[in-house]
């Protein structure tokens, strides 16, 4: 059975993951809340928040219904956690939530909401067939899930226009930057590597953007990249960042940085992951290369060795009060360092592009040596084959050679008398043969 087109057609408009969730905390929503009336699990409700998935059909329908603004919601942001996502994750072993008194209003919505939705999906069947016959193939709706699930965080349109390649870069730059050099400044413990990490990750990005655009979750792509190379073992060979900055003043944030810091790079980027930034399991286990098995085994070892310098994190009841307390306790720690501010967007784009051009360069001057040498190698070397001459060799049994005796005064006498006396007789002797 194959869905139909112009459900798409006339499902409605939803805004930008970060204002859905600007909405839903204007409503005095709970992702809770939310999953139970439209039907959902709370990951899916944080993956539509977070742009990776978008919903469609009823439940998009209903969560816009949800989330839509009243006569009298706010315009403005709330001011927002730089590391971490204000909303705890869920526990590793924690039941499903029940409904709270509070669902029933929004049980009420859903009834009405999918009232309306079966009215609309009764009106729009008529123009069923029409709709198919201009929509073409079902690539083109591939190609449209594709574009509203992941280009929404990759190149947002401002009302009808859509964003250039630098516009969506600086707008994701502006957004994450600052709060991914806090996040590597708690991985690292070095405030001038976390921002050279976060620097080296976006001009990766801008150098890969036409594969960076198109991720479901660009943010991520280039959180990654920044931890990858904030943890590379390499910066150890450098004297810059061979020892960590001096640690906070205070006894409590004192103390869970000297426990993140202890902790294995796994291990931390786990917790961090997790109970920082406020990823589900599966996703830190995504992002970690790890099974979801190990990245669970990571996570509560790290817990139990930061409960340690940590009282009041051992003295929490349940996982999730321990989530709620780290989470909390890792944003006033990030935002309460001193982190040195990023580069503008423009530099950074401009460094990437610099270190491109770089790069192509050397490799050109490198082919152009490699060749140069080829050729004078092939000039120099001989045409024809010349044997080698045979090393000397000491032969025995002769005896040396013996220089000339001096001769005597009768010696000089003949010698003189024989040079002045002619020879008589025939010049040379040839011999007959007989």
């Amino acid at each position: 059975m194959t869905r139909s087109t112009t459900d798409e057609a006339a499902a409605p408009q939803l805004p930008s993951p970060k204002e859905r969730r600007r909405l839903r905390e204007a409503k005095s929503l709970s992702e809770e809340q939310v999953a139970a009336a439209v039907g959902v699990t709370r990951a899916t409700v944080r993956s539509w928040e977070t742009g990776r998935t978008s919903p469609r059909g009823r439940k998009r329908a209903l969560y816009a219904k949800l989330i839509a603004p009243g006569p009298k919601a706010p315009t403005t942001t709330p001011s927002a956690v730089v590391t971490v996502a204000p909303a705890p994750p869920e526990p590793l072993t924690a039941p499903p939530p029940a409904p709270a008194p509070e669902t029933r209003a929004t049980v009420a919505a859903q009834a009405q909401a999918e009232a309306e939705s079966a009215a609309e999906d009764k009106r729009a069947s008529t123009a069923k067939i029409a709709a198919e016959d201009k929509r073409g193939s079902t690539g083109e709706i591939a190609a449209e899930d594709k574009k509203e699930g992941g280009a929404e965080g990759g190149a947002e349109t401002v009302g009808e226009r859509r964003l250039s390649p630098a516009e969506a870069f600086d707008e994701l730059y502006a957004r994450t930057a600052p709060a991914l050099v806090r996040q590597a400044y708690l991985l690292t413990g070095r405030r001038a590597l976390a921002r050279e990490s976060v620097e080296r990750a976006f001009q990766l990005a801008w150098h890969r953007w036409p594969e960076v655009a198109v991720d479901r979750d660009p943010a991520g792509w280039v959180r990654a990249a920044a931890y990858e190379y904030a943890m590379s073992p390499w910066h150890r060979l450098r004297r810059a960042h061979r020892h960590p900055d001096a640690p906070p003043t205070e006894p409590g944030k004192r103390a869970l940085f000297d426990a993140l810091l202890d902790l294995p790079p796994a291990y931390r980027r786990t917790l961090l992951l997790y109970d920082g930034v406020g990823l589900d399991l599966p996703e830190t286990a995504a992002e970690t290369e790890a099974s979801t098995p190990a990245a669970a085994g990571r996570l509560m070892t790290a817990r139990a060795a930061v409960a340690e310098r940590l009282p009041e994190l051992a003295a929490a009841p349940s996982p999730a009060e321990q989530s709620a307390l780290l989470h909390d306790r890792l944003g006033g720690l990030a935002r309460a360092e001193h982190v040195p501010v990023p580069q503008p967007a423009r530099a950074v784009r401009t460094g990437s592009e610099d270190k491109a051009r770089l790069w192509t360069r050397a490799a050109i001057a490198g082919v152009a040596l490699l060749i140069a040498v080829t050729g004078l190698t092939l000039h120099t070397a001989p045409t024809h084959y010349e044997p080698p001459i045979a090393p000397a060799e000491r032969v025995g049994g002769v005896p040396p050679r013996g220089g000339p005796q001096q001769l005597t005064v009768q010696d000089l006498q003949l010698q003189k008398s024989l040079r002045e006396q002619l020879a008589h007789g025939p010049e040379r002797l040839v011999p007959q043969l007989r």
